[in-house]
């Protein structure tokens, strides 16, 4: 750069074209990082393809010496070499993209897997533990079962002794009665067959005493006469 201020004011204008060129090739090719990122690099490219022999033609027809015009050229590529290394730097490749998206792609495969891995095992334990319950459900139906129906026959048992018991007992309260029964009748016609005699001895007595009173009733006639 020091050698470009040495130079004749007639080749300043050249000069001064070329250091534009620089600056608008520095100025573009540092754009901002997030329109870079939007596109892909591809492989370095070598500065061959730039012409520099007819860049300095040009420069000499503009009035600049030769070694000005390769001095340019030289600070114009080394601009140009750090722009596509910035450029370099601040891109992302394409084979990065795509590792990256690769990466992603992977990435939310595993999280999808194992999303659908615990999802299964919650469905997998949710219906394990849903028949535990009802097979405790069914256990406890049987058992309350079992209990209903040995209550019913326990019941069942106990009002038919019970039955039993109070048959029994009407068939020995049948049995006094029909006893006393037969006492009573007994006693009646031990009664009766008393009340019978008594009265034979009655009338017996009455038939004695009447015919005693008559003979004496007729021995008093007698007498009289």
């Amino acid at each position: 750069m020091a050698s470009l201020l040495s130079l004749p004011i007639a080749n300043r204008s050249a000069t001064r074209t070329a250091l534009s060129l620089t600056h608008t090739a520095r100025r573009t090719s540092s754009p901002p990082l997030q329109h870079l990122r939007s596109f892909g690099v591809s492989p370095r490219r070598s500065l061959s393809h730039f012409d520099t022999y007819l860049f300095v033609e040009k420069l000499e027809k503009n009035g600049m010496t030769r070694e000005s015009a390769e001095g340019v050229m030289s600070v114009l590529a080394e601009v140009i070499e750090e722009s596509i290394k910035g450029m370099e730097a601040s891109l992302v490749s394409k084979a990065e993209q795509e590792k990256q998206r690769y990466t992603e792609k992977v990435d939310f495969a595993r999280l999808k897997s194992e999303l659908q891995l615990h999802e299964k095992n919650d469905l997998t334990l949710m219906k394990a533990e849903n028949d535990r319950l009802m097979a405790d459900v069914e256990k406890l139906k049987q058992r309350l079962r079992e209990e209903v129906t040995r209550t019913q026959a326990g019941v069942r048992l106990d009002l038919n002794l019970e039955k039993g018991r109070i048959r029994d007992e009407s068939s020995q309260q049948e049995l006094k009665i029909k006893e006393v029964d037969t006492r009573i009748e007994s006693e009646i016609a031990g009664l009766r067959t008393q009340i019978e005699q008594a009265k034979f001895s009655i009338l017996q007595y009455l038939v004695g005493v009447a015919t005693g009173s008559g003979a004496l009733l007729l021995a008093y006639m007698r007498m009289m006469r």
